[in-house]
């Protein structure tokens, strides 16, 4: 059962996207099971550069399916928009992208709820709707693609849960220009839906090489991340089985990224934050503006406690380590080994969000390399103190580095063994 999962297993951001389209080169399909167009995915190949939102960036391997499963929430006009632009890049997806009816589908009042939330408790979301979205399914009011699908389903449905949303909006909505707009996508979007878990089970059971795709991290998890400050769905490797309507043993492997330093958008603790006296990688040269809202990120040292609470939640079986590069200049780096509260040591990040914003980061410093890593094509030409940094890394989580990248280009990547 070749099957593999990619995860991230920090704040989201961790170079997932450059991972995946690594390996959908040996894949057949792709499946996107959470989130939605809050995510975005970088890719620069055979020198051009793709965003990804909705739409698997394991798309660019011509031989995959991509599907989309039912935990995803779907915005018809940016997947849309997202399907158009890709098409104009001369990237194919007639026959090879597919929606689940499952899905549940993003309306103009989750977006304004959305906003006007964030301006009563500042999380950091990106107001596209999606935490509203993940409510409605959770409260029985959600609308999904298999209604779209049926006008006259859409226009009943949408006629009983408007009232509801029109009480509490800034600005209420009108019914005939949503069924309007929304009637548009459907049309659109027909093409693209099929009941992609009954069809995913019998590929895996085929012996299909199946490549589950995450998206944000670990540590944003509705329920074992940094709550509140987190997205609205499950970003482990249980949540991805969840969302593409497979059980969990149909995940065979599941690799998670890492950057080799840590950073994060948005509000919310973040125990190995830089402070003043250590900003040392400049954003713009370590590319840390946001895919998706453009936004740049808050940079820290290496955590292994919060990295280790992540291999936990998914099972993780190995590393993909990214960006080791961008600490080519530093003479020195940290790497964060426990925490103290209260004057005790802990190995795990406390569940209460007081206690995690109070944790002092216990740290080891190792020396760093001060040369090139950008060009590196085997394991032995890093330099001696970059291995000596890896092998820390591995040693401290107890899992092995399978995966290096040393920068946004495909090419700039080390991997110890094929995954599929």
């Amino acid at each position: 059962m070749p099957t593999l999962a990619v995860v991230g297993l920090q704040w989201g951001d961790e170079g997932k996207g450059k991972v995946v389209d690594l390996l959908a080169s040996h894949a057949e399909i792709i499946v996107r099971a959470q989130g939605g167009n809050n995510a975005g995915h970088s890719v620069i190949a055979e020198g051009k550069e793709y965003h990804f939102h909705l739409v698997p960036s394991g798309i660019l391997a011509q031989q995959t399916l991509c599907f989309l499963g039912g935990g995803v929430v779907i915005d018809p006009a940016a997947l849309l928009n997202e399907i158009d632009r890709l098409e104009k890049q001369k990237i194919s997806l007639c026959q090879r992208l597919f929606i689940s009816p499952h899905a549940h589908v993003i309306l103009p009042y989750h977006r304004q709820i959305d906003q006007q939330n964030e301006e009563v408790q500042a999380i950091g979301t990106t107001g596209k709707g999606i935490g509203p979205c993940y409510g409605d399914a959770t409260e029985r009011l959600g609308i999904r693609i298999c209604d779209l699908m049926s006008p006259k389903v859409f226009e009943n449905k949408l006629r009983e849960i408007l009232p509801i949303k029109n009480r509490i909006l800034e600005k209420p909505f009108e019914i005939d220009a949503i069924i309007q707009e929304y009637s548009e996508y459907a049309k659109k979007l027909k093409p693209f839906v099929k009941p992609i878990e009954s069809h995913l089970h019998q590929e895996i059971i085929a012996g299909k090489k199946v490549l589950f795709e995450g998206a944000q991290g670990a540590l944003l998890d509705i329920l074992y991340g940094t709550y509140p400050y987190v997205t609205s769905s499950h970003t482990t490797s249980g949540g991805l089985a969840l969302g593409a309507g497979v059980g969990p043993q149909a995940i065979q492997q599941t690799l998670g990224v890492v950057k080799a330093y840590t950073t994060r958008v948005g509000h919310g603790p973040f125990p190995t934050e830089f402070n003043e006296d250590e900003a040392f990688l400049d954003p713009h040269v370590a590319r840390e503006f946001g895919t998706t809202t453009g936004r740049q990120r808050r940079i820290g040292w290496f955590d292994t406690v919060m990295v280790a609470h992540a291999i936990r939640l998914s099972g993780v079986s190995s590393l993909a380590l990214t960006k080791i590069d961008i600490l080519d200049t530093l003479p020195m780096i940290k790497i964060c080994t426990g925490y103290r509260l209260d004057g005790h040591d802990l190995s795990e990040p406390p569940a209460c969000l007081e206690d995690l914003e109070r944790v002092e980061p216990i740290y080891e410093q190792v020396e760093g390399w001060k040369s090139d890593t950008n060009k590196i094509k085997q394991l032995e030409e890093f330099p001696k103190n970059a291995r000596l940094f890896l092998n820390k890394i591995e040693s401290l989580l107890g899992i092995p580095i399978d995966l290096i990248s040393f920068g946004p280009e495909r090419e700039k990547t080390w991997k110890r063994k094929n995954f599929f």
